[in-house]
């Protein structure tokens, strides 16, 4: 009795060490998205950018969905994916801006405080309930973020106010993942959004385009597979682990993108981005911990086991979409 107790409990932490293993992996994706996006800002307009990831990512879903028949192109709600693919574009067009204006290490930052736009949204749009120590935990939260840009500041750029509107987009597609990833699969809401975001992209990528070179086509390309391989490592993260469990490891990502920032780009954290950081972590682990803690009680109450998949995937489709721009 023992030595099973041994032997579950040694496949129990070997599950955790793995999942977390896969979920840092796809931190080390992100910053590289970020960082090649970063240096092919510098010679390409982003809105191009933006046009030309979507048009690889689009071709590296298809095989995939070839693959799964007929089927997996259905969809019921083709008017939610054209509002997604909109507010996915915006907010991918915007975050690429940022990061052509500001240190890579505050772009990070910034991507921290998605959870808090998502609490606003999700009580006005899914009518949930907050309780106090939630909406205190955001409004701190927020502090965090006016410390962060200082706008008071003499080297305060107003143009870094753009990835606000980046991050309050990606909250936006988050509260519309949890209202309709329960009718839709995974794979066809990931296509579709791609695929329209493509379409939305056209006309504005032609009115600014330059011609990119064979190395740039090649990077784009890497733009385009690459939120699929983080989508690949987070779906074998979250088979091994909960979203809770490896909510503290992802500002692993903050030390992550100042080494990349300051070695490529000679960036460095401003003393601002420190103290705002300080803020803004306990702040979203916070909200992340008490969203997760509802969820369970939520499941376990209607001990609906569909619903506890549904919420997984939810969580992967807006972890993913996310890392298509941090």
């Amino acid at each position: 009795m023992g030595l099973i107790k041994i032997m579950k409990a040694s496949s129990s932490n070997q599950n955790y060490y793995v999942g977390i293993g896969w979920f840092l992996l796809s931190l080390v994706f992100s910053i590289s998205l970020d960082v090649v996006q970063k240096y092919l800002g510098q010679n390409i307009p982003c809105v191009q950018i933006t046009f030309m990831r979507f048009l690889f990512g689009t071709i590296s879903l298809l095989p995939f969905m070839l693959y799964y028949g007929k089927s997996s192109f259905y969809t019921s709600r083709p008017s939610v994916h054209i509002f997604r693919g909109a507010m996915l574009f915006g907010g991918i067009a915007l975050w690429c801006y940022g990061l052509k204006v500001v240190p890579l290490s505050m772009v990070t930052t910034v991507s921290f405080t998605i959870p808090l736009f998502t609490l606003p949204l999700a009580v006005v749009f899914l009518k949930e309930k907050v309780g106090v120590v939630r909406w205190t935990a955001t409004l701190i939260g927020f502090i965090g973020i006016l410390l962060v840009f200082n706008p008071t500041a003499s080297e305060f750029n107003p143009s870094s106010l753009w990835l606000v509107a980046a991050a309050l987009m990606f909250a936006g597609l988050d509260v519309i993942n949890k209202r309709f990833i329960v009718k839709e699969s995974m794979l066809a809401m990931l296509f579709y959004t791609a695929l329209i975001t493509m379409f939305l992209g056209v006309v504005p990528a032609f009115m600014v385009w330059v011609m990119p070179t064979f190395s740039q086509l090649c990077l784009l390309f890497l733009l385009g597979c690459g939120a699929n391989l983080i989508l690949f490592c987070l779906l074998k993260a979250f088979q091994r682990v909960e979203a809770s469990a490896v909510a503290p490891f992802r500002y692993v990502e903050f030390i992550l993108s100042s080494l990349c920032g300051f070695l490529l780009f000679h960036e460095a954290p401003t003393t601002a981005t420190y103290w705002g950081l300080l803020i803004i972590i306990p702040s979203a682990l916070y909200v992340i911990y008490a969203e997760t803690h509802q969820r369970k009680t939520s499941i376990k109450v209607s001990s609906n086991e569909k619903a506890n998949e549904e919420t997984a995937a939810g969580k992967m489709l807006s972890s993913a979409e996310k890392s298509q721009s941090e």
